[in-house]
């Protein structure tokens, strides 16, 4: 006889464990799944490499908290390690995603080709960026090279702080006015990136609507959103005694890293599956066109 398995007596970090390795493997599927369509249809190297970074986004988030639960007891140091690989993929997948957009409008800043017919745009800035920008612009090259900044300024950024996060955790030095002022910094740093996109896809929304560039831009806006700002809000009801320890083995800043990592692995099934969607492989695989021609 096969030894039974009692959910009902497993104590809530066996199932919570359980629950979670549940919820990789979804996303691990839906991933590999889209991943394996892409090499499949293998038609445009460029785009497809951005497709294919971006949309590791989901399971190497999940397979990074799981860890973080694995090792639910780890130094802080250890959870900062953790949220920095995420953060610094993070960064690297807004950049990839800024690239898919030029290649798709046929756009290269780096040999000043910018397409004729969408010079001299106008661009118009939101608050507070119209406070220290005029509020409408023309678009030209260097207005480009301006979004690409914001955007690239992230990427590098949030490896920099990342290793003086580290750095800071191992020495002691990593007090709360520190990682108070590199919250609001990175903050700042994040929100400039995707305003960013934003604008670009604003302003380009046309070119770009066969392309579904919402729901992409979604995916990747919603991940950095609900990891982040979650986070924050975490560390503030912490700080504030809303999250208590009720456990003598597990302290509430262990408890509060538990509760991050679990809310991630069930974000990530979520966008794992919008994923499927949103970098669908139909436009290399010909079924869009099939389809076009069939309704014509």
């Amino acid at each position: 006889m096969f030894p039974q398995i009692d959910l009902v007596t497993m104590d809530r970090g066996t199932l919570t464990l359980l629950g979670a390795a549940c919820c990789v493997m979804l996303t691990l599927h839906f991933t590999v799944q889209l991943l394996s369509q892409h090499l499949f249809y293998w038609k445009n190297p460029k785009e497809q490499k951005a497709i294919i970074i971006i949309i590791l986004m989901a399971p190497l988030y999940a397979i990074d908290s799981f860890v973080g639960l694995l090792d639910v007891q780890g130094s802080k140091a250890f959870f900062t390690f953790l949220d920095s690989v995420k953060e610094c993929y993070e960064a690297l997948v807004i950049a990839k995603f800024m690239a898919l957009m030029y290649s798709y409008l046929n756009i290269s800043l780096s040999k000043n080709i910018v397409p004729d017919e969408i010079k001299g745009r106008e661009i118009h800035h939101s608050f507070p960026v119209s406070l220290f920008m005029p509020h409408t612009v023309r678009l030209e090259h260097s207005t480009l090279m301006l979004l690409k900044y914001w955007t690239w300024q992230f990427v590098v950024i949030r490896p920099v702080f990342s290793i003086l996060m580290i750095v800071l955790q191992l020495f002691g030095m990593y007090t709360t006015w520190i990682s108070w002022s590199f919250t609001i910094i990175l903050n700042i740093s994040v929100s400039m990136a995707l305003y960013a996109l934003v604008l670009f896809y604003h302003v380009f929304a046309k070119e770009l609507a066969p392309h579904n560039p919402l729901a992409k831009f979604m995916c990747i806006k919603g991940i950095v959103f609900f990891c982040f700002w979650q986070g924050v809000a975490l560390e503030i009801l912490t700080a504030v005694g809303v999250i208590q320890s009720h456990h003598f083995w597990l302290d509430v800043e262990h408890i509060q890293e538990a509760i991050q990592n679990v809310l991630v692995i069930l974000e990530m099934v979520f966008f794992a599956v919008i994923q499927q969607y949103a970098y669908s492989v139909a436009p290399y695989a010909g079924k869009d066109t099939a389809k076009a021609k069939k309704n014509d």
